[in-house]
This record gives structure tokens, C-alpha cells and sequence, in this order.
């Protein structure tokens, strides 16, 4: 019931992220959200039955599930790496290829020495008596509670860096990966307990297993998907100041071309003003160039000199722009 319930809150993810990230060059959270959707879809039980069975019968779509899983977890903290700001080296060795190919290497070579038995939806619990297949399942929720672990450290740091309604995403991507490491360690524990015979505090460590992992998924998913979800919101809120900014600086930088042409007067030179934030970039550098060149008479009133600082304020501030800081030029001896 909750890997069905995860699996599609998953897809649900991949289906979000296209949307709301098509364009970005950076896919490695899409491709985790896509791999980890793949992985709990194989963990479910019709598909793993029937496609184990084409296997062979010996279980090993778990290794195939278990695998992608693990691939999927690699590329989310590669995502959230990529996104952060300030990686320490512990962190950068956490999320590194070389633990995904140690930790992969450790399960595969466990599993092999896992007598698998005939096709079980319940692989853990018929067979987690077996050093092996104990062995098995720590290293993969060792991984995960240090990649997690790695995930929470880069997400606390975003949201002591964040304000307002962007303090959310990660929020939810910390608590996530809290809830994360506590699965892992709850699964660890009855991984110990199964395989010393202790059965009692296996069954009520379990009870803590199926809250954490539904704890885990949502968490991480409002993260993954809140964060581009704010950016466009912030891009679009962005885009609507700029062109107020633009309406409000258009009778200013008429007078100043006016009093002093500028590059958007010269025929000879191509100048779009498709892109709002180009326009308003090109009307603050023209406007200072007239009230800086003692050459032409131009002057601002001081309600217009707020709205000239307040659109450089704007340029200089985050968002999706590259325009380069505004600096007015000093005056030449010959027109721009």
C-alpha cells in the first residue's frame, strides 16, 4: 500500500519537474526523481511479481529496484550539491561517484551470496535472517543516511541563507532528510535484530518504519518540487517590477535622450527591447550618462532620482537576469 502510494507520489514529481524545469540544463534531480519513481515502481507488488518471474524467479528485480533506487538517491544529492553554494569536503566525498560505486559494489557481491529462494514480495523478512542478506540491506540504508545526512547539512545551510516563503523548500528538504537517516537507522536496527535471532525488537523497532518512509518521501517531494516552483514564481514577480520600473523610468529616459542621445539612437546599432530587464538596464546606464555629463543640460528631480536608484537596486539584486552591475560611464568626446 505506501510503496504504490509513494510510487506515484514519485511520477507525480517526474511529471512536475518537466514541467516546471524544462529549459534548465541541470537534470540531475529530474533524473532522481525519474530513477526513484522506476524503483518504487518495481517494489510494488504486481510489477515485481510478474517481472520477476521473467527473471528467473530468484528475486532478483530486488537487486534491479534496490539498484535504481540507490541511483536515484545519488543523483537527488548531486542535485541538491549543484544548487548549494558552499560544499564542504565531507559533503562533496558523501555525494561523490566514487561512494555510489563502493556502496553498489558492496550490495551486488552481498546479494550474491543470498540463497534467494523462489519470488517473495516480502524479501527482507523471508530471508533477513541471512548474514548476507542483512549485509545487503545495511549497506544500502548506510548509504542513504549519508547521503541524506550530506543532503540535510546543504539544505540547513540554504535555509539560514533564505527569507520568507523561499525558506520552504528547503525547510522541507532538511526535515526530509532528518526523517531519512532516522529510516535508515530504524532499518539498520531491524536488520541486526532479524539476523541475532532478536524477533521482539525487530517487530517494535518496524512499527516506526512505514511513518518514516511516507515522513521521508512527502518531505523531500514538497522540497523537490517547492524549489522550482518558487523560482518561477520569484521570476515572474521579478518580470512584473521590471516593467513597472521600465513604464515609470520611460518619460526620464526620453528626456535624457533627448538631452544627450544615446546607443538606443543609433541607427547603425542593433538594440532590442524584447527583454524587459535589457530595456531596463539600458534606460539607467543613458539616464546617469546624461546627469553625469557636464557637457548637456540635464537634471532629475528627486522623486526621479529615487526611481533611477530603486531600478538599480532591482538590477543588482538576485533573479534571472546576467545584466552586469549598473556604473554610469564617464562622459566621452564623441556619442555612444
Amino acid at each position: 500500500m505506501i510503496t504504490g502510494f509513494v510510487s506515484a507520489l514519485m511520477w507525480l514529481l517526474v511529471a512536475s519537474l518537466l514541467i516546471l524545469r524544462r529549459g534548465r540544463a541541470e537534470r540531475n534531480i529530474t533524473y532522481a526523481a525519474l530513477t526513484i519513481a522506476i524503483a518504487m515502481t518495481l517494489n510494488a507488488d504486481a510489477p515485481y511479481q510478474a517481472l520477476d518471474r521473467l527473471a528467473g524467479g530468484t528475486n532478483l528485480v530486488t537487486l534491479a529496484a534496490d539498484g535504481a533506487l540507490m541511483i536515484g538517491v545519488f543523483f537527488l544529492g548531486r542535485g541538491v550539491l549543484k544548487a548549494s553554494e558552499h560544499q564542504p569536503r565531507s559533503v562533496q566525498l558523501a555525494l561523490s561517484r566514487s561512494a555510489l560505486v563502493a556502496a553498489l559494489v558492496g550490495v551486488v557481491v552481498a546479494f550474491s551470496f543470498i540463497d534467494r529462494g523462489a519470488t517473495t514480495t516480502t524479501f527482507m523478512l523471508d530471508l533477513g535472517e541471512q548474514p548476507a542478506a542483512a549485509a545487503y540491506s545495511i549497506i544500502q540504508f548506510a548509504y542513504y543516511g549519508l547521503v541524506l545526512s550530506a543532503m540535510g547539512v546543504l539544505a540547513a545551510r540554504q535555509l539560514r541563507s533564505s527569507t520568507g516563503a523561499q525558506r520552504l523548500p528547503p525547510a522541507s528538504l532538511c526535515l526530509g532528510s532528518i526523517f531519512g537517516v532516522l529510516l535508515s537507522v530504524v532499518v539498520i536496527t531491524m536488520d541486526v535484530a532479524h539476523v541475532v535471532g532478536n524477533l521482539h525488537l525487530m517487530a517494535t523497532v518496524a512499527v516506526a518504519y512505514e511513518p518514516l518512509l511516507l515522513l521521508t518521501f512527502v518531505l523531500l517531494v514538497l522540497g523537490l518540487a517547492g524549489e522550482p516552483a518558487a523560482r518561477t514564481v520569484r521570476a515572474r514577480s521579478r518580470a512584473r517590477k521590471t516593467r513597472m520600473l521600465v513604464d515609470e523610468l520611460n518619460p526620464i529616459w526620453a528626456e535624457a535622450t533627448k538631452a544627450r542621445p544615446g546607443i538606443s539612437q543609433n541607427e547603425m546599432i542593433s538594440f532590442h527591447t524584447d527583454d524587459p530587464e535589457t530595456l531596463l538596464h539600458r534606460q539607467v546606464v543613458e539616464i546617469r550618462d546624461a546627469m553625469i555629463d557636464t557637457r548637456v543640460s540635464f537634471d532629475v528631480t528627486e522623486e526621479n532620482r529615487e526611481r533611477v536608484e530603486r531600478a538599480e537596486r532591482h538590477l543588482l539584486g538576485p533573479g534571472p537576469s546576467d545584466t552586469a552591475p549598473v556604473a554610469p560611464r564617464a562622459a566621452t568626446g564623441h556619442q555612444q
